[in-house]
């Protein structure tokens, strides 16, 4: 019931968008025929429905207010932000159009997107496909990297294009503890230790659901036993493992495990109370960002972990039905732009690490950023990466999801 009226709530305020200021009607085909010119002027003084996690606000700010006015000072296009609290939301809505005939007119014109998310959108046959090369700034995408080319294990074949890249880390307050656990068997021993100063987001909150995978991870003998295809023997024999773990420590959470945070960001208000000593998250730049804004206090620091944390890539992607594909594109291409990529990567917009590859970028703009400093309370980027592990296919992340709730969460 919870999805039913969410999904109604979003079709309202979909229904509610205001018109396209001009027909950007073509179909995919017929794009994909056009050169980048003739998009563009189709495209110009039209609008664009971006759907997207809306829980942070500096990610809010940068998309209004720097990607909203480039597009609109340069293209005369309108974005419109379609706040959402789970990327399902808009994933549902594009396939109830589908079932219902939307064809051509449909509310979303772009997703912000990855994972399992991206697969069923593929088997549902919802995506725009075929359009990448097109894009002039694909360029500075580099597609021979696996991690890139493959969006949890799936192939992107042209379907969505990168925008960042992201890896877990945790961070901890010094002024309550003298040492943090740095791997998933001394965390799991801290949490015994330090009664009420740990709890995790529910699943299928993305946060709180890698986390959830890290025990997987550690309750499988390591990652490597879990790669390729869904294997329902291997799948029952760490999840079982995995939900005893989860269990037991359940009584020395925060309140008792009776509830989990249902957000990241209710699990950083938690920490920024100082209910609880640690905090994750998939962006580790937030640690700074949070500190510089009066969030958390100035005493948390990140923290890479010895066996390694798990790191991705997010994606946009355009809907089959979306009636402004031509705006979608090069709202697409500004996202992929030097400028846009290097100015959210700044500590103090977004923190978060680009989705193109930096080599390819030549001059004032790479200068900028590589001068990019980091805050001192951030855990270097190459301090993660060098253990970093690798996501699995999403068929296993649903499956993961699913099981926490049945025989965790409830």
């Amino acid at each position: 019931m919870r999805y039913v009226s969410k999904l109604a709530a979003l079709a309202v305020s979909a229904a509610m968008l205001p018109l396209a200021a001009t027909a950007d009607t073509a179909d995919g085909d017929a794009l994909n025929a056009m050169s980048w010119d003739e998009i563009v002027e189709l495209a110009r003084g039209g609008e664009v429905n971006w759907f997207l996690w809306g829980g942070s606000d500096d990610i809010n700010r940068y998309v209004t207010e720097y990607i909203g006015g480039r597009l609109m000072d340069e293209y005369g296009i309108t974005l419109n932000r379609v706040g959402l609290s789970d990327t399902a939301e808009a994933v549902n809505l594009v396939l109830s159009e589908r079932e219902a005939g939307v064809m051509d007119a449909g509310s979303v014109d772009m997703i912000w997107i990855n994972g399992e998310n991206f697969r069923t959108m593929m088997q549902g046959d919802l995506v725009y496909c075929g359009y990448t090369d097109l894009l002039p700034n694909n360029a500075l995408i580099d597609w021979s990297n696996p991690a890139i080319a493959n969006d949890f294990g799936v192939p992107v074949d042209g379907c969505e294009v990168p925008w960042s890249t992201a890896q877990f880390a945790f961070a901890y307050n010094t002024a309550l503890h003298d040492a943090p656990p740095t791997s998933i068997p001394d965390l799991l021993d801290w949490i015994v230790a330090n009664p009420g100063q740990f709890t995790y987001s529910a699943p299928p909150d993305f946060n709180g659901s890698v986390f959830v995978r890290h025990v997987f991870y550690h309750a499988a003998g390591g990652v490597e036993n879990l790669l390729g295809e869904f294997d329902q023997d291997r799948f029952d024999d760490a999840a079982a493992a995995t939900w005893q773990i989860l269990n037991d420590i359940e009584p020395y959470l925060w309140r008792e495990g009776a509830t989990y945070p249902t957000s990241i960001a209710a699990l950083e208000q938690l920490y920024a109370n100082q209910e609880v000593g640690l905090v994750f998250n998939y962006e580790p730049a937030s640690v700074g960002i949070n500190i510089e804004n009066g969030i958390f206090p100035p005493t948390t620091q990140g923290y890479a972990m010895t066996d390694g944390t798990i790191g991705n890539t997010n994606y946009t992607l355009i809907p089959f039905n979306s009636p402004n594909k031509a705006a979608a594109l090069v709202l697409q291409n500004l996202l992929l732009s030097a400028e846009a990529q290097v100015h959210k990567a700044r500590p103090d917009v977004w923190g978060a690490q680009p989705g193109i590859d930096m080599t390819r970028v030549d001059g004032e703009v790479r200068a900028v950023f590589d001068s990019i400093a980091r805050h001192p309370n951030v855990v270097p980027a190459e301090d993660l990466a060098a253990t970093a592990l690798p996501e699995l296919q999403a068929s296993w992340i649903s499956a993961i999801e699913q099981g926490w709730i049945d025989n965790v969460g409830n």
